[in-house]
């Protein structure tokens, strides 16, 4: 749970700060924004499963970063940048929704 209170402490002090974002990364910060919000409602549904652990939640949240951010770079280089952007953003959202989905299960159970 410590994880999730420091992603919600980050964000909080993210948009009070305003951090400059490099120039070449800001292609690729929606991408990271949606592939961590990915992680985050994982962490959100596997807590109201009772399997939530740090470490899982830590190495989901950097490998899904990393991960949709090199798959968006790997399609700029060859050229495909729009249509990977595209294929990660639909993959992401499926399971932004399928995760979202059963925690509103968990919630009003039904």
């Amino acid at each position: 749970m410590a994880a999730v209170l420091g992603l919600i402490i980050g964000v909080v002090i993210g948009v009070f700060v305003r951090p400059d974002i490099p120039v070449v990364l800001q292609p690729y910060l929606p991408i990271m924004v949606v592939a961590a919000l990915d992680a985050l409602l994982g962490a959100a549904r596997a807590y109201f499963e009772r399997s939530f652990s740090d470490k899982v939640f830590v190495i989901s949240f950097f490998s899904n970063v990393i991960t949709a951010t090199l798959l968006v770079l790997l399609g700029n280089q060859l050229g495909v940048g729009s249509q990977l952007t595209t294929a990660v953003i639909v993959v992401l959202g499926i399971r932004i929704f399928s995760n979202v989905s059963t925690i509103r299960r968990f919630i009003f159970k039904g």
